[in-house]
C-alpha cells in the first residue's frame, strides 16, 4: 500500500481480506478432500501434517512463521514492524482451513471423475479467494510477503519468483513425503492443475471486481 489507511477504508479492506482468506481456506480444504494433490503453497504443510499428526492449519501457521522469519532476515532494517501482522493473518488462515476441513468431513467421492470435480471446485474457489485477498491490498500472507521481499533484493519479477517459491515448496513436500512416509503424498496431478489454473482464475476475477478497489478508499 502506498499510504496508511484509517477509519472506513481500513475496515473495508480488513473485511475484504478476511473474506478472501475464508474463500481461500475453503479452496484449500476442497483440494485436500479431492485427494489429487494440494495446491503448491499447501503441499508442504499438508505433508508435515501427515508426518507429525498436527492439523493442516497448524502446519500452515508454523511453516508460514518460518517464511516470515525469512522476510525478516532478507529485509533486515527495511522490515517494518507492522509486517508482523502477517502472523495474525496466517493464524486466521490456518484456523479457517481446519474449520472447513472439519465442516467437509463427510465429503467423499466414488470415482476418479468425482475427485476431479472436487479438485476443480477447489481450484476455482481458491483462485477467487486469492483475487479478493490481493484486492484488499492490506497485509499479505507470509508466502506472498517472502516473494515480495526477494524481489526487492534480486532482479526477478514477482511472477517468476512466485513460480520459484511454489516449485521449491513442492520439492520440499516431495522430499519429506518420501523420507518420512515412504511414498508420494500431497503432490499429484491436482497440484499441477492448481499451479497452472489458480493464477488464471484470480486474474479473471480481478477484471470483474477491479471497480471494488476504488470503493475501498472511500
Amino acid at each position: 500500500m502506498t499510504e496508511p489507511l484509517s477509519g472506513k477504508p481500513l475496515l473495508k479492506r480488513s473485511l475484504l481480506l478476511c473474506f478472501g482468506l475464508a474463500v481461500m481456506a475453503l479452496g484449500v480444504a476442497l483440494s485436500i478432500k479431492a485427494d489429487l494433490g494440494t495446491s503448491p503453497i499447501s503441499s508442504t504443510p499438508y505433508v508435515v501434517s501427515l508426518i507429525s499428526a498436527i492439523s493442516v492449519g497448524t502446519a500452515t501457521i508454523l511453516i508460514n512463521a518460518f517464511l516470515l522469519l525469512g522476510e525478516v532476515l532478507i529485509m533486515r532494517r527495511q522490515f517494518h514492524a507492522v509486517q508482523f501482522l502477517q502472523l495474525a493473518v496466517v493464524i486466521l488462515f490456518g484456523w479457517l482451513i481446519d474449520l472447513f476441513l472439519w465442516a467437509l468431513g463427510g465429503l467423499t467421492y466414488a470415482d476418479y471423475g468425482q475427485q476431479w470435480l472436487i479438485c476443480i471446485a477447489g481450484i476455482l474457489i481458491l483462485g477467487i479467494g486469492v483475487s479478493f485477498e490481493v484486492t484488499a491490498n492490506l497485509i499479505p500472507l507470509p508466502g506472498e510477503g517472502l516473494i515480495l521481499s526477494l524481489c526487492t533484493v534480486l532482479p526477478i519479477k514477482f511472477g517468476s519468483m512466485k513460480v520459484i517459491i511454489d516449485v521449491s515448496l513442492v520439492i520440499v513436500a516431495v522430499l519429506l513425503s518420501f523420507l518420512f512416509l515412504g511414498g508420494l503424498f500431497g503432490v499429484r496431478e491436482g497440484t499441477v492443475a492448481a499451479a497452472i489454473c489458480v493464477g488464471l482464475v484470480a486474474k479473471s476475477v480481478n477484471r470483474v471486481i477491479r471497480p471494488l478497489e476504488r470503493r475501498l478508499t472511500e
